[in-house]
């Protein structure tokens, strides 16, 4: 998150170049995200993840190598952004899936929660570690450390002794794997609130991938930010997020989904609007940790929702398409958003017009069945969760 976009950025010094990296690490979503979703489902998935780790660590490990050995280009950089996305896609399934093996219904919003607060710890620290570091050591050296956090979180997950697989995911799968990805399909797009979700966040990472693949740009040119600062904006945002994701839990209980998420995403646009106003660096760090915890409030809840509605032995794929669908606006959003500041020559223009957005979009959302999503909610027992989803459909 910190050393590939200050890399790229020190390579070409180019908003387009940031944009297309951006964009590289999104197009395995569209090209293989069905197809993977629909065979995590079909196979265990704690070993699919230790394997995923390992896989990602060896791919990331080849920039360091490739700077050693003279060859290191930004294609090299997109390159190994696309493979460790694609290998990234069967864990993230595959994580997706676990949790309501692991936890009652009732507690999926406090585990998404602290899931989202663990991983973004470790995010707060990585960024303080390599913002020192940089003084001292190059980027690609930094990598190696990166490389080596996978192979530590391959370690984890081989410790944990619970199963990560369902019943009804072990059962004898008659069907192909294409017909399990139409299945999918249909239950996503057939179901108002998951298709809801698809298209309004489809819109709004088309909208806002620039406000995050831009950061580096923003802070160098708007801000006069050092290395080591840019490094510290990726930290604030951590930092956001360990803080409102172990809200979420709390305010999940007190207030409805719609209330939480929607409020939650319209909040983050505001923080946008007010950075893109601001040169103070130091008040900038403020408003980019409740840009970016506000932004994982309602990822965990609207992850939350789906591992509610959807049946288990479904959750992989599911996910996966979830994914396409809403994820397949950002690299047109991320390669429009890096060509207008270059247009322009006015990051700062861009970032007002980003805040703007996002606050209008969820706003208009709020009409349609995402203003009422808990209605969609399943009454009975996490093992009964797949007869009352077919019942909502009904």
């Amino acid at each position: 998150m910190f050393s590939l976009p200050l890399l790229v950025y020190k390579l070409t010094g180019s908003a387009l170049n940031l944009g297309i990296s951006t964009a590289v690490n999104m197009l395995p979503y569209l090209f293989f995200g069905l197809l993977i979703g629909a065979w995590t489902d079909r196979i265990d998935r704690k070993r699919l993840m230790i394997s995923a780790d390992i896989a990602r660590a060896l791919v990331i490990a080849t920039i360091p190598l490739a700077a050693w050995l003279g060859w290191l280009s930004v294609w090299w950089i997109y390159a190994v952004g696309f493979i460790q996305a694609t290998i990234g896609i069967s864990f993230d399934s595959s994580e997706f899936a676990a949790v309501p093996s692991l936890v009652d219904q009732d507690d999926l919003v406090t585990a998404n929660g602290r899931i989202e607060a663990s991983y973004s710890a470790a995010s707060t620290v990585g960024p303080i570690l390599a913002g020192v570091l940089v003084a001292f050591l190059s980027l690609p050296v930094l990598l190696l450390l990166d490389a080596a956090s996978f192979l530590i979180s391959a370690l984890s997950i081989a410790l944990i002794t619970i199963r990560f697989n369902s019943e009804e995911g072990e059962q004898k799968k008659t069907a192909t794997i294409f017909q399990d990805m139409l299945e999918g399909l249909r239950y996503v797009w057939g179901h108002p609130v998951l298709r809801n979700i698809s298209i309004m966040m489809a819109l709004v990472n088309f909208v806002i991938t620039t406000e995050g693949s831009q950061l580096v740009l923003f802070a160098k040119q708007r801000l006069a930010a050092s290395d080591t600062q840019v490094g510290l904006l990726y930290t604030a945002g951590s930092l956001g997020i360990v803080a409102i994701a172990l809200l979420a839990g709390p305010l999940r209980k007190r207030w409805s989904f719609s209330q939480v998420a929607l409020s939650a995403l319209m909040l983050n646009g505001l923080a946008i609007l007010i950075i893109s106003s601001l040169r103070q660096y130091w008040i900038v760090l403020v408003f980019q940790a409740l840009a970016s915890g506000c932004g994982i409030l309602f990822n965990i809840n609207t992850g939350s929702l789906r591992q509610a509605i959807v049946p288990r032995q479904m959750l992989g794929r599911v996910r996966s398409i979830a994914s396409v669908l809403a994820w397949s606006a950002i690299p047109l959003g991320a390669l429009l958003g890096g060509w207008l500041i270059n247009l322009t020559h006015n990051v700062a223009l861009i970032y007002s017009i980003i805040g703007i957005l996002v606050i209008l979009i969820p706003a208009g959302f709020a009409l349609t069945p995402l203003g009422h999503a808990d209605r969609y909610l399943p009454e009975a027992e996490p093992e009964q969760s797949e007869e009352v989803a077919n019942a909502e459909l009904s």
